[in-house]
C-alpha cells in the first residue's frame, strides 16, 4: 500500500473522531464555541499564522465548517494542505477538484487563505520504478507533468480562476502563493537519492508554468528540513544556488523542526545567512515546525507541559524577529494527532497536534491561542518598531 493511501485512511479515521469531538464540544452558532473560545476576531497579521491541517480534506461539509470555525477562533489566517496529484487527476487529462472546492468554499467564507503544496504524482505520471522501489514518494517522471498540473490548479483557483466566476457571491480569496514539492532533501520524498539539482529543475519548469498561469503569483520553494536522515540543510540550499534555483522561487521554505525555540530561531537565522551570503534578501517562510506531546522518545517529543512552551516561545520570538529575518510567516504542523498508518510503526511526527487524536484540546492549544494574541499585537506595531531593520 503506498504511503499517500495509508494517509488517506488514516485521516479518514482522524476525521471520524474530530467530527465526534466537534459535536461533543459544541459547534459554534447557538451554541458554546468550541472549546470556550469567544468568536472569532481578525487573524494574527494577514495569514502570518498558519495551520497544516491535512484531516480538512477528509470531512463532511458540516464537521469541515466546524472545524474551521474552531480554528478561525485560534486567529490562524491561512491553512496549508496538499494538493495531493494523484488524488485529483485519477486519469490522463481528468481532474477531480469536488473535495477541494469543499475546503476552498469553506476556507473562503471565513476569508482564510490557502497555501497548497502541489506534490504526490499519480501512477502514470510517476518515476518509480515497476520494480524495486523503495518507499516514498518519488518525483514525476517528466518535470513538465507537474508544471501542467500546477498550471491546471491556479486556473481554477487563482485570482482569475474558474472556481470564482463559478461561485460569484463566494468571497473572493484566490490563491495568491503556491509550494512546489515537499522536503526533497529526505530519502521519502525523493527516494532515488535527493539531488538539489533535480530538484532545481523541477522547481523551475513548475514555476515558470505556475506564472504562465498567473504573473503575480508567489512560487515557494519545497520546506527543506533540518535532518540527519537526507542531506544538510546547508549542503542542500547551497545545491538548490549552485543548480541556478534562485530565479525560480520568491520565497524560501524551511521546516524549522527543533528541540527547542532557541534552535528554531537558530535554523531560520542559518537559512537567512545562507540567503544573504548569495546576496538573495527575499522572505523565508517556516511551512512546518512543532512539538510532540507524546509517542516515541524523540529530539521533538517534549511532552505536553513542554509542547505547550516551546510552541508559544516560537511562535512569538519568530514573530518579534520578523523584520530581522525577513519571515514571511509560519505555520504551525499540525492541528490534530494522526494515526500510526497501516503497515507503519509509530512516530513523534503524529504526535504533534495542538488536538489530541480524540480531538481533545492539549496544552499546546490554548499556548498556541495565547501566543496567537500576543502575535497580533506584536504585528499591529510599526515593523523596525524594537526590531533591528
Amino acid at each position: 500500500m503506498s504511503r499517500p493511501l495509508r494517509l488517506l485512511i488514516v485521516l479518514a479515521i482522524a476525521a471520524g473522531l474530530l467530527g465526534a469531538a466537534i459535536v461533543l464540544f459544541g459547534s459554534g452558532g447557538s451554541q458554546a464555541p468550541p472549546f470556550g473560545r469567544p468568536a472569532a476576531r481578525p487573524a494574527a497579521g494577514p495569514a502570518f499564522l498558519g495551520l497544516a491541517a491535512p484531516e480538512l480534506i477528509a470531512l463532511p461539509r458540516a464537521q469541515l465548517d466546524q472545524t474551521l470555525d474552531a480554528q478561525l477562533r485560534l486567529r490562524v489566517g491561512l491553512i496549508r494542505q496538499t494538493f495531493d496529484w494523484a488524488q485529483i487527476e485519477r486519469s490522463p487529462g481528468r481532474y477531480d477538484f469536488r473535495r477541494y472546492d469543499a475546503l476552498m468554499q469553506g476556507l473562503a467564507a471565513r476569508g482564510l487563505a490557502m497555501l497548497p503544496v502541489l506534490f504526490d504524482p499519480p501512477a502514470f505520471r510517476s518515476s518509480r520504478p515497476a520494480h524495486g522501489a523503495r518507499d516514498g514518494t518519488y518525483p514525476p517522471r517528466r518535470f513538465a507533468d507537474l508544471g501542467a498540473f500546477a498550471a491546471v490548479a491556479v486556473r481554477r483557483y487563482g485570482p482569475a480562476g474558474s472556481f470564482w466566476r463559478s461561485h460569484p457571491r463566494l468571497p473572493r480569496v484566490p490563491i495568491r502563493a503556491w509550494q512546489v514539492w515537499n522536503e526533497p532533501s529526505l530519502p521519502v520524498y525523493w527516494p532515488s537519492g535527493p539531488d538539489p539539482a533535480a530538484y532545481a529543475r523541477l522547481l523551475g519548469i513548475t514555476a515558470r508554468a505556475i506564472r504562465g498561469a498567473d504573473p503575480h503569483a508567489t512560487v515557494v520553494s519545497a520546506g527543506i528540513p533540518q535532518s540527519r536522515i537526507g542531506v544538510p540543510f546547508g549542503r542542500y540550499v547551497q545545491g538548490l544556488y549552485r543548480a541556478g534555483a534562485r530565479g525560480s522561487f520568491d520565497v524560501l521554505a524551511i521546516h524549522a523542526y527543533a528541540r527547542n525555540a532557541a534552535g528554531v530561531l537558530a535554523a531560520v537565522a542559518q537559512a537567512r545567512r545562507l540567503m544573504d551570503g548569495h546576496g538573495d534578501h527575499r522572505p523565508i517562510w517556516v511551512t512546518e515546525l512543532g512539538w510532540a506531546s507524546g509517542g516515541p522518545p524523540s529530539a521533538f517529543t517534549a511532552g505536553l507541559a513542554g509542547q505547550a512552551q516551546r510552541t508559544y516561545s516560537a511562535l512569538v520570538e519568530l514573530a518579534q524577529r520578523r523584520s530581522r529575518l525577513r519571515l514571511r510567516g509560519v505555520v504551525y504542523s499540525t492541528w490534530i494527532d494522526g494515526g500510526v498508518y497501516p503497515g507503519g510503526t509509530d512516530f513523534w511526527g503524529l504526535h504533534t497536534g495542538l488536538l489530541s487524536i480524540a480531538g481533545r484540546p492539549k496544552p499546546a492549544y490554548y499556548a498556541f491561542q495565547r501566543a496567537a494574541d500576543r502575535v497580533a499585537e506584536l504585528l499591529e506595531r510599526p515593523a523596525g518598531h524594537r526590531q533591528a531593520k
